[in-house]
């Protein structure tokens, strides 16, 4: 990711290239965020990869907190 990070810079330091910055190969979700810090315009992300980024234990935890929540109102959406 550093070398995404100097080629980020170099095309920002010059007005009037117009170039997008695709990142490939990304691995983990951790490779998303440092790419989308960077600045990258494009990546190519796994399946796998962009499940990870959906399925995260807060967000389950989170999720079936508001659910409990929300069944102990008695209220129903129709």
């Amino acid at each position: 990711m550093d070398l995404i990070g100097d080629i980020r810079q170099i095309y920002d330091n010059y007005d009037g290239l117009n170039t997008e910055i695709l990142v490939a190969s990304i691995r983990s979700p951790e490779h998303v965020r440092q790419a989308a810090l960077i600045g990258a315009d494009v990546s190519t992300i796994p399946p796998k990869v962009v499940r990870s980024l959906i399925n995260h234990p807060l967000t389950d935890k989170g999720l079936a907190d508001f659910l409990a929540d929300w069944k102990k109102t008695g209220q129903k959406i129709v």
